[in-house]
């Protein structure tokens, strides 16, 4: 059965159609979740929840986009409000009088394994570690990362930036050892 088809049946309340897809999608949406919320239970709710919203929200789907990209952004909207809730409080820094410095370099010394590097993300704060995975895990642009978190494009590249440094810092002190 085509993905349009089912998506189609879908927008006419189709429950067998709704499940097809869930089965399609679940494992691989679930597993994005697990990058942000690192906790099955939580993972699985989150999931349910952006299932729940996929479909209450199908007419919105207008096949610009994958069914799979569309419901993915869903999740990672879904896991960023979920650990967004989890916090007491946020404090907001106003980072638009920072210079913005380009740079394309994300090598990482090839001794260091994918579990370092991704030990090292999640240290990271959160404001820097959220949009570091939405660019490097999830592979949004800068557009899609600052609408996904309502942060201006300027915000968003000062972020990835020194999201990058820190991360730089973690994985050289992971590398050697020197970290605290």
């Amino acid at each position: 059965m085509f993905q349009i088809d089912l998506v189609s049946r879908c927008k006419q309340n189709d429950r067998k159609a709704q499940m097809a897809l869930y089965k399609k999608y679940c494992d691989g949406m679930f597993y994005v979740a697990m990058r942000f919320l690192k906790n099955e239970d939580d993972a699985e709710d989150v999931l349910q929840e952006s299932f729940i919203k996929a479909f209450e929200k199908i007419h919105q789907f207008k096949g610009d986009v994958t069914f799979g990209a569309w419901l993915k952004k869903i999740v990672v909207n879904r896991s960023i409000d979920f650990l967004k809730a989890r916090k007491e409080k946020l404090v907001a820094l106003d980072e638009t009088y920072m210079q913005i410095a380009e740079d394309d370099d994300w090598s990482v010394d090839e001794r260091l394994t994918i579990d370092q590097v991704n030990t090292a993300i999640e240290s990271l704060p959160d404001k820097y570690r959220y949009v570091v995975q939405l660019f490097l895990v999830e592979g949004y642009d800068h557009t899609e990362i600052s609408e996904i978190l309502g942060i201006t494009g300027s915000n968003c590249r000062t972020r990835l930036l020194r999201g990058k440094g820190h991360l730089k810092e973690l994985l050289k002190d992971a590398y050697y050892g020197t970290g605290s």
